[in-house]
């Protein structure tokens, strides 16, 4: 955190709490209306650094969602959340997903991309090759795969640790990067939807790989 603006009516106790060095200047509602591009600004905005990620540092813990190619910034930003929510140890977004900065990605975050390491313009095959060389097993969602994310055969494999592979929400993963996965996991649908939206789909694949390798 570089700097931080407020109206000067704001009541918000942190301010007065600011880390050593971090100036706090007061502007009106005008002002603050072009730091942001919020329909509704709260009242505080914050100036902060770029993140800049190695991927080494986002390839940690159990659980890595590794995004390839996803381009909408609320499914990427909602990504990182869940991830964030399901105790994963990093965010990769390969390829031509979208910007971490991009406003809208900071915003599905809710905050998210400050608590975890995500990663970024990095191919996804060198994602996947340091995967591996990191010890992970690299899981790929399909409509029908040879495992079943809530089988009970998925346990043994769930527990490992896991880089999961979401595809682009259009297109999803080529088949080149399905040939890449050590297994491809089928999410259920017993209703009558075609499909999962990307970042509900992720959110129940990190937490099944998160709750497997709890027990």
């Amino acid at each position: 955190m570089r700097e931080v603006f407020a109206r000067p009516d704001l009541a918000w106790a942190p301010l007065g709490a600011l880390p050593h060095g971090v100036p706090l200047t007061y502007v009106d509602e005008r002002a603050l209306g072009a730091l942001t591009d919020a329909v509704t600004p709260d009242g505080v905005v914050a100036l902060c650094g770029l993140l800049d990620v190695p991927l080494a540092d986002a390839l940690v813990g159990g659980v890595v969602a590794l995004c390839a190619g996803v381009a909408d910034p609320g499914n990427a930003g909602t990504v990182i959340r869940c991830a964030d929510a399901a105790g994963a140890g990093g965010v990769v977004l390969a390829g031509d997903s979208v910007d971490v900065h991009n406003a809208k990605t900071i915003r599905a975050s809710a905050g998210s991309v400050f608590h975890l390491p995500v990663a970024t313009g990095v191919a996804v095959r060198e994602a996947i090759g340091a995967a591996r060389d990191a010890g992970y097993q690299v899981l790929a969602t399909v409509a029908s795969g040879d495992v079943g994310l809530f089988e009970p055969a998925a346990a043994a494999v769930l527990a490992r640790p896991t880089v999961w592979l979401f595809g682009n929400e259009a297109h999803g993963l080529s088949d080149d990067l399905l040939g890449l996965a050590d297994h491809r996991v089928a999410i259920p649908i017993h209703g009558r939807a075609e499909s999962l939206n990307l970042s509900t789909a992720a959110a129940l694949c990190l937490y099944a790989s998160a709750t497997a390798q709890r027990r």
